[in-house]
């Protein structure tokens, strides 16, 4: 039996408005599970509710109710300075404008999460290195963010999500501020290290980069809508898959999609 290493049990989310007092259900019900080595795309309009699902996974934000199990402890309990190590010491973030440091090197840039932990000088050395090598950044190392392109600070960025062997990588839209070429070997990247047992979630607009995943799951007004799996399919067939949901959903010019020509699917 795989581990479950991300389970949301029945989370609701409403936000209060100070002035109006008008209350606003932004989710109503949420549960899902992720097994170690998961990769896990969510989609879904604007206002369906995974950004705010995101943020409630990396503890940026507290459900109203319900609970949230990573690694088999229950975040929702815990008290702020707790979740702050947590989150620094087991969770990975992916954002969509790379958030780097720009008089930060590459290097410093992916080996900040591990200065927080006060790691030993030798052993970030070794670890950003290798973590550069894997990537394919190494080149970079000694230059600074102003000096390289989208698609290198999308790379650095994925660096420092991974450095400290988190239990989740959470990436928000991580292709949104790239080429499609770019945004191509990001995702292939991505699969890679869920290939080498990395668990993902991944909130993205993008069916092609949906279709790197795993599992799709649908948001809607808040509730998890459908559910797409892979299965033994190819990206091309799940992305074919992907496509046909969502047009036949009539819901595809929300989406950056792929062309939808009559014989396409």
């Amino acid at each position: 039996m795989e581990k479950k290493m991300l389970e949301l049990r029945n989370l609701h989310k409403t936000y209060c408005t100070k002035k109006s007092n008008v209350k606003y259900d932004a989710l109503k019900g949420i549960n899902f599970e992720a097994d170690d080595g998961d990769f896990i795309a969510i989609m879904g309009e604007s206002g369906s509710g995974k950004t705010t699902t995101l943020n409630i996974i990396a503890s940026l934000d507290v459900p109203t109710s319900g609970e949230v199990i990573i690694g088999g402890l229950n975040i929702s309990n815990m008290k702020k300075k707790e979740i702050c190590a947590f989150r620094r010491e087991k969770l990975g973030f992916v954002f969509q404008d790379f958030n780097l440091l720009n008089y930060f090197s590459v290097k410093d840039n992916i080996a900040f999460p591990l200065v927080l932990l006060n790691t030993k000088k030798k052993e970030i050395d070794e670890r950003v290195n290798d973590i550069a090598e894997k990537i394919g950044i190494t080149k970079l190392l000694d230059k600074f963010p102003y000096e390289i392109s989208g698609g290198e600070k999308q790379r650095t960025a994925v660096a420092r999500a991974l450095i400290c062997n988190p239990q989740i990588v959470l990436a928000d839209e991580p292709t949104g501020a790239l080429d499609s070429n770019n945004s191509e070997q990001l995702m292939e990247l991505f699969k890679a290290f869920n290939n080498w047992g990395q668990t993902i979630v991944m909130v993205t607009h993008s069916i092609k980069s949906a279709s790197k995943a795993k599992r799709v799951l649908f948001l809607k007004d808040g509730v998890i809508g459908n559910t797409l799996d892979k299965g033994e399919k190819d990206d091309i067939e799940f992305e074919k898959e992907i496509a046909s949901f969502l047009y036949n959903s009539g819901k595809e010019s929300h989406y950056e999609t792929v062309f939808l020509g009559k014989n396409s699917i």
